[in-house]
């Protein structure tokens, strides 16, 4: 992605000469949310949902392990949020440089925080729908809707959306959708699927593994493999969200109302 380096800061103002306020805009999101939720993208983000529910009904009649539901859920379930995660926040910035119209949103006078907050608040709702709530019916189809497991599973995989979105729309900010795909990609397959599971200390730098600290604080199992306790990986999910968000909006701010992106 390449944009002119001037500030293009009058696309930031209204009247008065002032960045006009306010942390979301409600414009920004239903446009945002009308996009994401087309025909064949909602099909994209509901077909995991629905493979897991299938794997966890289908391994509740046919497994004879009580082991399956941390095991298979807090690696394939968490594995489908952050791919889904990936998808959706790419996709909420993504698709505006793609086709453009991320010129003329900047040329509006919102502040580029209002539409990066915007957008991202987007993303989470959609992987909260399409990831988070399938991980815990998942969970209680495995182990009942009251389980500790299912109830741990939620709230670990509410934490993930919050993590991994804001982390996939920085790197949207900062590369081409494209770039940040195939980054993405590589972080959740070989960072977290791989090198995370293998190597302990590798978890500090996991927001798999930040998501996982919260949901084995309260399904206490150790066979979710959680390698972090509570306090780190909700501190260390906190700077990672903070962090790429507000470097997301730093980013925005480099693009002028006349820049190119490609």
């Amino acid at each position: 992605m390449t944009a002119s380096k001037t500030t293009g800061r009058h696309a930031d103002r209204n009247g008065t000469g002032q960045p006009m306020r306010g942390l979301l805009n409600a414009d920004i999101i239903r446009l945002t949310l009308r996009a994401a939720m087309s025909r064949r993208r909602a099909l994209l983000f509901a077909l995991p949902a629905i493979i897991l529910i299938g794997i966890s009904a289908l391994l509740k009649g046919e497994a004879h392990s009580a082991a399956w539901p941390p095991q298979v859920l807090g690696t394939v379930g968490y594995l489908i949020l952050a791919l889904t995660a990936l998808i959706v926040g790419g996709s909420v910035l993504g698709a505006d440089i793609d086709d453009g119209s991320i010129l003329h949103l900047l040329a509006t006078p919102v502040s580029r925080r209002t539409v990066v907050l915007s957008k991202y608040l987007v993303a989470v709702v959609l992987t909260i729908a399409f990831a988070a709530v399938p991980e815990y019916l998942a969970g209680a189809i495995a182990t009942g809707a009251s389980s500790r497991l299912a109830v741990g599973l939620l709230a670990g995989a509410l934490a993930g959306c919050v993590i991994y979105n804001a982390l996939f729309v920085m790197l949207t900010a900062v590369f081409s959708p494209g770039q940040a795909l195939a980054i993405g990609l590589l972080y959740v397959l070989l960072w977290e699927g791989l090198l995370a599971s293998l190597v302990p200390g590798v978890s500090l730098l996991s927001a798999g593994h930040y998501s996982l600290a919260v949901a084995n604080s309260i399904a206490h199992n150790a066979a979710l493999h959680a390698y972090l306790n509570l306090g780190t990986g909700v501190g260390m999910g906190l700077v990672v969200t903070v962090g790429s968000l507000a470097l997301a909006s730093v980013q925005l701010s480099a693009f002028s109302a006349t820049g190119d992106v490609s």
